[in-house]
């Protein structure tokens, strides 16, 4: 969020809990995707308003992993939304039969690596240390 105005972060933050509200993400659980596990739940009702999420540099990285995830699932369901949001919940055998979204819950970081590595394949190319 470096650069950013606080403008500019708050309407990310909403962007952000907005995805993670259509993904029925319940609200203990976004803040654990975004790394903030200390954090009350009723802090998300002011992160709605008029507190941007914090500028540390864990939180930027999980909120990159999770608009990359967002437009893999736009990609790979590009005419159903819904497809999207179904995927996430849906037990995943490459997941040892747990969702994506419950895996990016109890893994933190590898977890979400894990899920927009199993969408994006670049981004498994890049992280494979693959150049060509």
């Amino acid at each position: 969020m470096a650069g950013m105005t606080d403008e500019e972060r708050l309407e990310l933050t909403r962007g952000i809990l907005n995805m993670l509200d259509e993904w029925e993400v319940e609200g203990r659980d976004q803040l654990a995707l975004l790394g903030l596990t200390d954090v009350p739940a009723r802090e998300l009702v002011r992160m709605r308003e008029s507190r941007p999420l914090p500028d540390e540099p864990e939180v930027m990285q999980r909120i990159e992993h999770l608009i990359c995830i967002a437009d893999a699932l736009r990609t790979t369901y590009p005419h159903s939304r819904r497809m999207g949001k179904l995927w996430m919940h849906k037990p995943n055998r490459k997941f040892r039969q747990r969702s994506p979204i419950n895996t990016m819950i109890e893994d933190g970081m590898v977890g979400m690596i894990s899920v927009r590595s199993y969408l994006d394949c670049s981004f498994s190319w890049d992280m494979s240390g693959s150049k060509a």
